[in-house]
Formats: C-alpha cells, structure tokens, sequence
C-alpha cells in the first residue's frame, strides 16, 4: 500500500460507548506479567477507566488507525507528600519544632498498552507524550509510572526515551487466603476507626510519608475502603473504652499499628494463566488436604488459575518496639476478612526499608521484591525550596502506596 493510502495514527480520549469492546479486545492479547510463560490477566469487568475512577482527575486516551484501536493510557492526578520540613509553632521554643509535610502535584501513568501486532512503531511514546501534555495543562510537577524490573521493552521506552529516571524499588507481598482462618494473638486487640479518627491518625502521624495523599479523607470515606484497623496491647484499649484519636495519641499505649483495606475485587479481577499441568495439579492438591484436614493448617495454593479477587492492605504504620507484631496481628485480621469476602490474596506494596516488613506474611513465590517506579520532572519550578527537584531525592523508610492507583 503506497504511504499516502495508509491510514493515520490518531489519539484522543477515550469514548465508553465507542471504545469500550475494542479496548478490552486490546487487553486480553495484552497480558501483563514477569517474563517466562506464566501471565497475568486483568479482567476489568467491563469498566477500563476501573483502576484510575476515584482519583481525584483521571484520563483515559486511546491510539487509533483506522477503525483499529492499537493501544491505549492512563493517568491521574493528586497531590502528595514529597518530603519534609521543619516549622516552629512558636517563636524562639526548640520544644515547638516538628516535621510537617511538603506537598506537590503528581501525575501517575497506568495501563499502557500497545498491540502485539503494532509495535515498534511509536505508539506507545505518542500516547505518553499525549499524556504528559494533559498533565502539564493540569499543573502536574512530576510524573510516575510503575512496572516489573525485568519489563525491559517498558523500562528502555520510559528511561531511554521518555526522560524518566528510576526512582524507587518497593516490594509488592502477597499472602494467600486459606481455608481456615489465621490465628490472631489474643495479646493484641483491634479496633475498628471511623474514617474521621482514622484521618487524624495519618494526618498526626505519617503526614509526612512519602507520597502521602493530601485527601485522605476521601480515600478513607470511599465505598472501596473496608476501613482501618488499629492494633493496641491488650488490655490497654478496646471498642468500649477508646478515647478518640487526640486523647489517645497524647498517651498511646508502648506499642501500636494500624492499616486500612481495599476492596480490589470490586474494581478488577486477576487471573494467572500459562500454567502447566503438573502446576494447577499440585496446587488443587494442596486445597483439598487443606480442608479435609484444617487442623493441619496446611500452607494451600488458592486456584489462582481462575479469575480471582484480592484486597490490598494500605497506609500500614506503626510506633513502639513491638510495632511489627502489631502488624502480624492486623495482617492475620485482613486475611480472614479477606476469606469472609471471597478473596484469594491479600496484598500491600512497601518500602524495601520499611521497619515492620517483618511482621508482613507473604509468599516469596506470589510477591516482587522489586517492583520499579520511574520518575520525571514535567516543569522547571519546584513547589518547594528545601525539597529542590524530587526525582533526586534519597528513599525514605517508608512509603504511602495509594490504593486508588492499585
């Protein structure tokens, strides 16, 4: 075909009566996971803007020829934490010093997918570039994406091409949900928050976290959150007895956690695909064992090879020498609310830092220990002096993974 007859690339957003069937038809031969045969599909249950709706601005834009859609992105936008400073309440008191956080505008891009068939043409760096301008238009100072380490076509298109530098390593852990229900110390005691105390708990506490949401309030109100969960000694405080949160952190107990949970089963499903047969065998072998014989409390495989749902554990924190048992306990509370839902995993995403990583249970064989998020800086002005241009900034020991974005 000459090259005047060949039909034009064109991207615009995404149309849900128009583009909807086409997209998803894009997704399934665009199955994302590590290299070898196992894949992981996402089935996004007829919705594909799912996974970016409830953040705060959101756009989904496809790549068209013709009458074909080859591929497609998103993105959003929210303001977050990217450091700290100092500020003094008072004039001339060292006792009125604190950390308090400094906030930017960052864009997030998600779900970029190009057909199998249409690639090495440029289309995936003319969706970014489509994207980042939108971000730009919208005041964002940084964009961020995320993948596996070893996605290297995705890796090669965003640092080589993209001008996006690496920027943070944290660990997705995954926990599969069992027949039987975790066992929760009955030295530790949790209490469910309502989202305004759960609020002043972050605001108070881990404000300054990096990427901390500044509407934590509306992630902790959303119909997808199942609520946060605090872990105190027994004996110190229950449901009954607890004072709210400003009395409670004017005296808190010697040690405390907590964590919220998101109901990603609502939005998506996963399904893992290519295994062998010897694989799905072993595995369903494990379940059965485990529920003839529950006493046993045999480490089962859940059927991971059918679409499957998962909640994700978010905002985990905590203070006091016996924090990370804190988190022990509250990850055993998530793993039986998740078997109560019908999920399959439970999962959380950490810094490679994080303090109370020991007291998350996970499976080295369903986590990565090394998911990538890569950075850039879209504008020349900072939000901030005493941070200067983040994407040069030194990890801190944790990190605030927004479940909106999961």
């Amino acid at each position: 075909m000459d090259e005047e007859l060949k039909p034009m690339l064109s991207v615009r957003e995404f149309d849900p009566d128009r583009d909807r069937e086409r997209v998803e038809a894009v997704e399934r031969i665009c199955e994302v996971g590590p290299s070898g045969k196992l894949s992981l599909f996402t089935d996004m249950l007829g919705d594909p803007i799912c996974r970016v709706r409830h953040s705060p601005a959101f756009l989904m834009l496809v790549a068209e020829i013709g009458e074909e859609v080859v591929g497609m992105i998103r993105g959003c936008i929210k303001t977050v934490t990217c450091g700290k400073r100092l500020s003094r309440n008072g004039k001339h008191n060292a006792n009125n010093t604190k950390h308090v956080p400094v906030y930017t505008k960052v864009a997030y891009i998600l779900g970029l997918r190009v057909s199998p068939n249409q690639r090495r043409m440029g289309i995936g760096l003319k969706l970014v570039h489509r994207m980042e301008a939108w971000f730009r238009d919208n005041g964002a100072e940084y964009s961020y994406m995320a993948t596996e380490n070893d996605n290297l076509a995705s890796v090669k298109l965003f640092t080589d091409k993209c001008g996006y530098s690496k920027f943070r390593t944290p660990s997705i852990l995954v926990n599969p949900v069992f027949a039987h229900r975790a066992r929760v110390s009955p030295k530790v005691t949790i209490i469910s928050l309502s989202p305004s105390d759960a609020e002043v708990l972050y605001r108070r506490r881990f404000a300054t976290t990096e990427f901390f949401p500044r509407d934590i309030d509306s992630v902790l109100k959303n119909k997808l959150s199942l609520g946060t969960f605090l872990a105190v000694p027994g004996g110190s405080y229950s449901a009954e007895t607890w004072p709210g949160p400003d009395l409670f952190l004017s005296d808190p107990p010697k040690s405390w956690a907590l964590v919220s949970v998101w109901n990603s089963k609502e939005v998506f499903t996963l399904e893992v695909r290519g295994a062998s047969r010897v694989k799905r065998t072993l595995a369903k072998t494990t379940r059965v064992v485990d529920r003839a014989l529950p006493w046993l409390r045999v480490p089962s495989i859940p059927d991971l090879f059918r679409p499957f749902g998962f909640h994700f554990m978010y905002g985990l924190g905590g203070e006091g020498p016996d924090a990370a048992k804190m988190v022990k306990a509250l990850c055993g509370f998530a793993h039986n609310l998740a078997m109560e839902k019908g999920c399959r995993v439970v999962a959380t995403e950490v810094s490679p830092n994080e303090p109370l990583r020991s007291g998350i249970p996970h499976w080295k064989m369903l986590s990565c220990d090394e998911d990538l998020w890569c950075m850039k800086r879209l504008g020349e002005d900072y939000s901030d002096g005493s941070v200067g241009d983040w994407t040069k900034s030194q990890p801190g020991m944790s990190i605030f993974v927004d479940p909106r974005e999961v």
